[in-house]
């Protein structure tokens, strides 16, 4: 047909032969993840026992999931309530123990009130006694064999309908609903909990109902319930620790929780169960601690270190490695040269711990953790329960879980949060990047293809490098909160092991806003300076930076020596929910509470393996 254009066959030919040999299209064959997305991992409605008993007893996973869309709500003070950004997924993690029950119990529901369990609670009822009733959630645990647990039949039919809730208010791209619940084992008052989430529909997840502390308190009964659940459906499922600051030293220990030395396969199962960790929540944040830390600035950022979560041990100083993730995050480098595997190699997520079904981290728009820590004129001088958990004013309206994943399905939010490459804010969208290798150059920061070439010549956070030779380049690029406070720098945090076997940390300021320099006696970058009005409870981006990017090598590395690097990012000062508060309700609150606050992300580390 194209005889007497043999020009016109030769051009065809050589066209088909360079397509075939290169894309045009520059998305073509790159199937990195693009887009970030902002969810809760943690959040209670009242099927949670604990949540139906201090005073959730109307909002449930279908209000979680609606609120959490961006549909209004009220509140259980009786105020409307509802976010200016929705989220992009959500895990409503009710309490396995008795899930469900309180509730079922109270409307005289015979799936509950016909068991051992609700036949008790009855008698507590009959006889005046409901505060037994109430503990009964905690002593099911502590007491097993005079606190009954569900029988089998009651879990499971409980257990569908959660299941069953969160895929109806999935939707693909638009909105993602995992299931997921809390293994709320507490051993003498020290947290122990973990999150389960499931990365499957209702189909799987229905079949087994959870793993609950009344079935075990150990963590790896947990995660041989996990390794069951996907031998017998084909699914996939993974558990986030609970922020562990209320451990009590439990939470990264050197002993089980039976008193026997680490083991190569509990470091294998709680590296292959636990990808993620819990960094920051309501009830305090558990990146570093101080005292642990005593030569960085920002350690010491919304702290909880009293006791644990039940108020029933004073904290000691020796407990605080086995508690933060900076200090966690080395004592792996250490378990892995001893064992083989390092336990402790999570990425870092934020969530909120709230249990009255809203997902609120704004300082702004903060609605608490229970009903009663909710806005209301006393609400800061309240502690629930006369100061028998906490004082309302230490509360924290934190965090996010950040992932970086290819769409807003669960399949892709969960692979992302399996191979860690996530992040955790404490309450703003900072958007942050960060990369490792040896095949960056300072133009690969400004590049139009810059993901190509960070994907390409490198490892993104959650990421390892095993090459050695040379010191790595890290980029990492951060962007503000379009609605929140500009950025006041950029650090990177190192822990490694050093010549002696010990483990040593550096916090590295490299990038921040304005013309400030490094004091060359104190090693210090000055303070940004603030901008807060706190009687007005507002603040000027006057100071800043909307965005810090940087290509950095590590000064000091060392080929021989294992290393773990993270980010933190913060921004500049801005008024704490205390000071909306005040200024709203008109309050003048004492010295000690706290009004001004910068907001941070961390970003899940690299690691370093000779």
């Amino acid at each position: 047909m194209l005889r007497g254009y043999p020009g016109v066959l030769w051009f065809w030919l050589l066209l088909m032969g360079t397509a075939q040999a290169a894309e045009y299209s520059p998305p073509v064959g790159k199937d990195y993840p693009r887009n970030v997305y902002w969810g809760d991992t943690h959040l209670h409605s009242r099927n949670s026992a604990d949540a139906y008993s201090l005073g959730n007893m109307n909002l449930t996973p279908v209000d979680a999931y609606r609120f959490a869309q961006g549909q209004a709500l009220t509140a259980h003070n009786g105020m409307r309530i509802q976010l200016r950004r929705p989220l992009d997924f959500l895990v409503v993690s009710d309490h396995a123990e008795y899930l469900g029950g309180y509730y079922r119990f109270a409307v005289n529901d015979p799936l509950v009130t016909q068991t051992r369990a609700g036949k008790q609670w009855a008698e507590y009822v009959a006889a005046g006694d409901p505060v037994r009733l109430i503990r009964a959630f905690t002593a099911s645990m502590s007491d097993p064999e005079n606190n009954y647990a569900f029988p089998l039949d009651t879990r499971k039919t409980i257990w569908q309908e959660v299941a069953q809730t969160a895929d109806d208010y999935n939707v693909p791209g638009v909105f993602t609903a995992l299931t997921g619940y809390e293994w709320t084992s507490m051993i003498s008052g020290n947290n122990l909990h973990r999150v389960v989430v499931y990365k499957d529909g209702a189909d799987k997840v229905g079949q087994l109902p959870p793993f609950s502390g009344q079935d075990s308190l150990d963590p790896r009964d947990l995660w041989d319930a996990l390794a069951n659940y996907e031998d017998v459906t084909g699914g996939e499922v993974l558990a986030i620790a609970h922020n562990g600051n209320l451990s009590n030293g439990m939470m990264f220990p050197s002993e089980t929780v039976d008193g026997e030395p680490l083991t190569e396969g509990y470091a294998r199962m709680r590296s292959r169960w636990e990808p993620i960790y819990e960094v920051t929540q309501v009830k305090g944040d558990g990146e570093a601690h101080p005292v642990l830390s005593p030569t960085d600035e920002f350690a010491d950022y919304e702290t909880w270190d009293w006791d644990n979560i039940g108020r029933t041990q004073a904290k000691e100083d020796w407990m605080l490695k086995h508690e933060y993730a900076r200090s966690a995050l080395q004592l792996g480098l250490l378990y892995k040269e001893e064992l083989g595997t390092n336990p402790f190699k999570f990425g870092m997520i934020g969530s909120t711990d709230g249990h009255n079904s809203l997902s609120t981290t704004s300082e702004e728009n903060f609605f608490g953790k229970f009903p009663e820590s909710q806005p209301g004129a006393a609400r800061t001088q309240n502690s629930m329960a006369n100061n028998a958990l906490w004082q309302n004013w230490r509360i924290v309206s934190s965090g996010y879980a950040a992932v970086w994943a290819r769409e807003n399905t669960r399949a892709a939010i969960f692979d992302s949060m399996k191979r860690r490459e996530v992040y955790a804010t404490t309450g703003s969208r900072i958007v942050v990047r960060f990369f490792g290798g040896w095949g960056y150059n300072e133009g690969d920061l400004t590049a139009s293809n810059r993901l190509d070439i960070a994907y390409e010549n490198g490892v993104p956070m959650g990421g390892t490098l095993t090459r050695g030779g040379k010191a790595p380049k890290f980029l990492i690029t951060a962007a503000k909160d379009p609605d929140g406070p500009n950025l006041d720098r950029v650090q990177v945090v190192k822990g490694w092991v050093n010549s002696r076997g010990e483990t040593e940390e550096r916090v590295y300021d490299v990038a921040w806003s304005g013309d400030r320099e490094i004091d060359p006696d104190t090693g210090k970058l000055p303070p940004v300076g603030s901008t807060v009005d706190v009687d007005r409870a507002t603040y000027a981006n006057s100071i800043g930076a909307a965005q810090l990017n940087i290509l950095w090598e590590d000064p000091e590395f060392d080929v021989d020596h294992p290393a773990v690097y993270y980010v933190r990012v913060i921004e500049i000062p801005r008024p704490r929910w205390t000071a909306y508060d005040a200024a709203f309700f008109g309050l003048d609150l004492p010295d000690d509470v706290p009004m001004v606050i910068q907001d941070r992300a961390y970003t899940s580390p690299i690691w370093y393996e000779p």
